[in-house]
């Protein structure tokens, strides 16, 4: 049997088939505290457009295994069990086709090489991106480079597909080991730019709370506190105003942690949610007035920023050769900056009026 830590296309669950050699496509642990819950039902709540059919029929095929034995849809899924998702096939992840994408280099050398992402393209292959990524991209133009822990080539970190910025990539095996011992360490400088809802109060603050699966939105994360802090894992955020604009706040943000989603998810936890964040609501009015011209002002303003507004703006290591630490930071994107050059406009007009 032959297992993957990467995760394949939902709809995969339809093209089960008994087989000798499987490959593994997901992986869940039940938390500790999980109710007795059919099987068929635990996935449809984990895995994204999978429908209960789909999940019944590769039971009956002895695909669904818990704590690695194959089980039927009825097996009540209790805390602590590994729920596998086996299939014939490898993800289709690891069927990597390289494509010649145009990469925005900022810096390269024997050792990494450092990439400014657009926003848009995804880093890694998954579930309906299984082209057009960097990985794709970094294939192309660099034969050998070494595999992470999952087995993606040159990877130490990501950012989401709709945010822009740089990212480093290992070019040999020593540099692989060398850069993801201080992301682990903490040791990396990481700082992002976002605009974000309200009128961030404070200049300055930092911003400390687990961060775990939301419990009923599987593609969300939220923050755990108190007596469920251990459903989260520790996440810790550093924000500082750089611009205010009334209704919006421009903000740096230094990551001390990296958890998916973390500034997403750390800023709608006080209470500033990212512009334009569809994810995680901000593609609503969340302040500001009732007025139609306010309206369409602001919907004008989601039209040239159609995403987040997060940018990966600095990034900071120690070269894994030379020993030396290297800073590098790559401006603003231009949608982004054209939708904060509108929200300038529409507040100094506010205070002109005023």
């Amino acid at each position: 049997m032959k297992k993957s830590p990467m995760m394949n296309s939902k709809e995969d669950i339809e093209d089960a088939g008994g087989s000798d050699d499987l490959y593994e496509h997901y992986r869940f642990k039940a938390d500790k505290g999980q109710g007795a819950l059919r099987v068929d039902k635990y996935l449809m709540n984990l895995i994204e457009k999978a429908t209960r059919n789909k999940i019944q029929k590769a039971a009956e095929s002895g695909n669904i295994h818990v704590n690695g034995i194959p089980v039927k849809s009825s097996y009540k899924v209790k805390g602590n069990d590994v729920v596998t998702v086996m299939f014939e096939h490898p993800p289709y992840e690891f069927l990597l086709v390289p494509e010649n994408i145009p990469l925005d280099i900022t810096y390269e050398d024997e050792a990494v090489i450092i990439v400014n992402k657009p926003a848009g393209m995804v880093v890694h292959p998954g579930h309906g991106n299984y082209s057009g990524t960097l990985i794709n991209a970094l294939t192309y133009h660099f034969e050998n480079l070494p595999n992470n822990s999952s087995n993606r080539p040159g990877l130490v970190h990501r950012i989401d597909k709709d945010t822009s910025g740089l990212l480093v990539i290992a070019k040999t095996e020593e540099a692989m080991t060398h850069l993801a011992r201080q992301f682990f360490d903490k040791s990396t400088e990481r700082e992002y730019v976002a605009l974000v809802w309200g009128n961030v109060e404070q200049d300055e603050g930092t911003i400390e709370g687990n961060i775990g699966r939301h419990p009923k939105n599987r593609l969300q994360n939220t923050v755990y506190e108190n007596d469920f802090e251990e459903k989260g894992k520790p996440a810790v955020t550093h924000f500082k105003v750089l611009e205010r604009f009334g209704y919006v706040t421009l903000v740096s943000c230094r990551l001390e942690t990296g958890r998916t989603h973390q500034i997403r998810v750390h800023m709608k936890h006080i209470g500033h949610t990212l512009f334009n964040d569809e994810r995680y609501g901000g593609e609503k009015i969340l302040k500001g007035t009732t007025f139609t011209k306010y309206k369409q002002f602001v919907e004008n303003c989601f039209k040239i920023l159609p995403r987040q507004a997060l940018h990966a703006r600095t990034l900071g290591f120690v070269h894994p050769f030379s020993e030396e630490y290297m800073r590098f930071e790559c401006p603003i994107p231009d949608d982004m900056e054209a939708c904060l050059e509108k929200w300038r406009n529409y507040s100094q007009h506010i205070i002109d009026e005023s």
